[in-house]
């Protein structure tokens, strides 16, 4: 069983219910048991309780809006040891975005955030579809997780031999991923990477004086961008969706924004391990090489690291 950790402003408190209830299958089936601040019983010590179930946490979930970033406690207390224990890969931390706020200028931008593309759910015309994407999310997370061995605790809370949630969490199997799959995933993952990039120019102008961008979408399944500085144009590029099987990768990146498609400098194509799908590098950029089976975050943080370089 997983535990999870909820890091939230109490002005955010219906959206946090909210997501509880959505998380109920979880619950159900003993993948994961919640915890949050209004859990501590009448005369704990609060700070003691909440230090204690942050630091026992498995996944702990960081409910984003403008009231967390503000407040004290949730930035400078929870989520500064939430990082701190993510980096030492003592437990998960998921960012889930639940109003519009300034996230990306935070230590969380560097986390793959949930909903979707970082859509705050309060922007959703149906919030239980945002929330629908958040349970998938941490699903995910918590099935990952059971791929390593179980940590005893000692504690109150640990489940009874006769206890309903007693049960392994190491119940992933490999599975066997369609043509539909790979090409949803494609789908699915370009769109990050164009959303990524136009966010990404919009900040990387917003803090530097004398940069001037420019994103263009060539089509449903292409965009170029160009960087200037101080007019001169300094870095630019073109990424499209190749298609499956394609030359250079299923996604392919050229290191100019002409609208050709004959110039093709790096790449990526859809892979999977046995468990999920990913991305993984083509090999025509001995610079950019990975090996490593990416993420939709991670492939947009390797063209982006590809983009900028002439500027770094």
């Amino acid at each position: 069983m997983i535990d999870l950790f909820f890091s939230y402003a109490h002005e955010d408190e219906e959206l946090r219910n909210e997501l509880e209830i959505h998380l109920s299958m979880l619950k159900r089936s003993g993948l994961v048991r919640l915890w949050h601040d209004r859990r501590i019983s009448a005369g704990s010590e609060v700070d003691h309780e909440i230090s204690k179930h942050l630091e026992d946490a498995d996944v702990i979930l960081l409910l984003l809006s403008p009231h967390f970033l503000a407040s004290d406690y949730c930035y400078e207390t929870e989520a500064k040891r939430a990082i701190e224990l993510h980096e030492q890969r003592r437990a998960v931390v998921i960012p889930v975005i639940l109003q519009p706020c300034d996230w990306l200028n935070s230590p969380f931008r560097k986390l793959r955030a949930t909903p979707t593309d970082g859509k705050p759910v309060a922007k959703f015309p149906n919030v239980n579809d945002a929330f629908l994407q958040v349970t998938h999310d941490i699903r995910e997370a918590a099935n990952s997780l059971g791929k390593a061995e179980p940590v005893l605790r000692m504690d109150s809370d640990m489940p009874t031999a006769t206890g309903p949630g007693l049960r392994s969490s190491n119940l992933r199997l490999k599975r066997t991923f369609t043509d539909r799959d790979r090409d949803a995933f494609l789908d699915e993952t370009y769109a990050y990477i164009e959303k990524f990039f136009e966010n990404s120019l919009a900040e990387l102008r917003d803090r530097n004086p004398g940069i001037e961008y420019r994103f263009k979408k060539a089509s449903e399944t292409g965009f170029t961008a160009a960087v200037y500085v101080a007019g001169t144009k300094r870095a630019s590029c073109h990424i499209w969706l190749a298609g499956r099987r394609s030359f250079g990768g299923d996604i392919s990146y050229s290191a100019n924004d002409s609208m050709a498609t004959n110039s093709i400098t790096d790449g990526m194509q859809v892979e999977d391990d046995g468990y999920q799908l990913g991305l993984k590098t083509s090999g025509l950029s001995m610079r950019s090489r990975n090996e490593n089976l990416l993420t939709s975050h991670g492939a947009a943080e390797h063209f982006w690291s590809e983009f900028i370089s002439p500027l770094q």
